[in-house]
């Protein structure tokens, strides 16, 4: 299957950008014991516990790519389970990163992908655009605490959604907070938040400004608004509690995208979602990368067994 457009992988890297296999450790989670750390972090003080049961998972919905394997539309049923309310933001992500050391795969690798439009002017004679997706550039120096690269800062997000995380990096931050990744399952129900087959948490009404943190304007080129996240707690929560399952960031899951394959599956659509390309700011969407990716519009949300 060809990759969607909205999420470049690490596996289309420029040749300029690759660094030795040797330096990359093998494995990236667990870097301390499951737990070691988020006993008393804020997010996990309000997991909202969600009771599991029967749900119709996927879609035949008009709007759905066949090719990502939306439906069909099957019955699941789920264990009780608890959820984040919100994607883990900067300021936790980096409470972890500076409690253990840890260097994310995008610090590692020296380069993560960055949308041309916020890219500093200064920075663009250095990076490199994605094949087929110019809009994308791979720019050396940007990480999760330099989201547009060296010179900026996330210092002025910290509660915004972390970016710039890799699904290795997710799992290595679930180690230490004693949480884990939804599974896709889990993370569809939650996002519908008891709705049933409606096509947003919110139900069938079309994305406003008010609802969603989606790109606004002719994409990639003339945004209306702002491009970027916003806070992890914009717009209305849906029924469940959970603010922004669909759009701002993409979300890490725990599944593979199909059984076999080494990509794992994000979930709920961007802050660069668009009805022109991609139209995947919906429950049901979901698209792929390769776990060592990193990119400006991914980050993750965690659950944990109900207990």
């Amino acid at each position: 299957m060809t990759r969607p457009c909205c999420t470049p992988g690490r596996d289309a890297r420029p040749a300029s950008l690759t660094v030795p296999l040797s330096v990359i450790p093998a494995e990236r989670p667990g870097v301390l014991p499951v737990g070691a750390g988020g006993g008393d972090l804020a997010p996990f003080a309000s997991l909202l516990p969600l009771p599991g049961g029967s749900y119709r998972m996927g879609t035949a919905d008009p709007a759905a790519f066949p090719d990502d394997g939306e439906g069909p539309v099957r019955e699941v049923t789920l264990a009780p389970f608890r959820i984040s309310a919100t994607a883990v933001t900067h300021a936790e992500f980096r409470a972890f990163t500076e409690a253990t050391g840890y260097r994310t795969e995008a610090e590692v690798f020296g380069y993560s992908f960055v949308f041309r439009g916020v890219v500093p002017a200064h920075l663009r004679p250095t990076a490199e655009p994605v094949p087929g997706s110019d809009w994308w550039l791979a720019v050396p120096g940007a990480w999760h605490g330099r989201p547009e690269g060296p010179g900026t800062t996330s210092d002025d997000r910290l509660g915004h959604p972390v970016t710039h995380v890799s699904w290795h990096d997710a799992l290595a931050y679930c180690a230490w907070s004693g949480t884990r990744l939804p599974t896709e399952a889990e993370w569809e129900y939650a996002a519908r938040g008891g709705l049933d087959q409606a096509r947003y948490p919110w139900g069938d009404e079309p994305p406003t400004p008010e609802r969603v943190t989606i790109f606004r304007g002719d994409f990639p080129d003339r945004p209306a608004t702002r491009v970027g996240t916003t806070p992890a707690r914009s717009h209305a929560p849906n029924a469940f509690g959970l603010y922004q399952a669909v759009g701002n960031v993409w979300e890490w899951t725990a599944d593979r995208f199909t059984p076999g394959s080494p990509a794992r599956t994000l979930r709920g659509g961007s802050h660069l979602c668009h009805a022109s390309y991609c139209n995947r700011y919906r429950c049901s969407a979901r698209t792929s990368n390769t776990p060592d990716t990193s990119t400006g519009h991914t980050g993750f949300r965690v659950a944990a067994d109900a207990g």
